[in-house]
């Protein structure tokens, strides 16, 4: 690969980093053809991106990005892919549900939202969190739950102040 070339995949991997809020390394160093392809298919299916890389090309392109990627450079060492998605979580599925057939992929870190996840003992966390949409789905439920109990007691109050507070006080307890 000449310099020019080296250049380009650099400048092309630091655009990647800055567009895309969760990036996961993972290792899948000793996967057969046919494995890789299925996981392959597994990420296509999940929209989650997966392509192998360089070690030293990402390290440059994280040196390069705005992007405070911590310790993360550290893990850069063997066989690393890197997975893009735009559910923080999809990666962290697709690698648990893989596994449940294979040893691999492997977590090697993860930069979620903003915050660094290093090593494998955190897929399960990683699994768990939650996109935003689900935060805010979470939150819009707990906040229609009161909106419900007074809407709920004006039907039942009787259309008078003191039965309205009445239905109210007994919802409350």
């Amino acid at each position: 690969m000449t310099r020019e070339e080296k250049s380009q995949v650099i400048e092309d991997l630091t655009a990647q980093l800055a567009e895309n809020a969760n990036i996961y390394l993972a290792d899948i160093s000793g996967l057969d053809a046919g494995t890789t392809s299925n996981l392959r298919r597994a990420c296509f299916k999940a929209n989650v991106s997966l392509k192998v890389i360089k070690n030293t090309l990402l390290a440059k392109a994280m040196e390069n990005s705005d992007k405070d990627f911590g310790d993360l450079p550290n893990v850069l060492k063997g066989n690393t892919s890197l997975m893009f998605a735009e559910t923080g979580n999809a990666p962290a599925k697709v690698i648990k549900e893989f596994r449940k057939k294979s040893e691999k992929p492997l977590l090697k870190g993860a930069f979620v939202e903003e915050a660094i996840f290093i090593g494998d003992e955190n897929l399960e966390a990683l699994v768990n969190i939650k996109s935003k949409e689900e935060v805010i789905g979470d939150i819009i439920g707990l906040l229609q739950s009161p909106a419900k109990n007074v809407i709920s007691a004006l039907k039942s109050g009787g259309g008078t102040i003191a039965g309205i507070l009445k239905t109210l006080s007994e919802k409350e307890g």
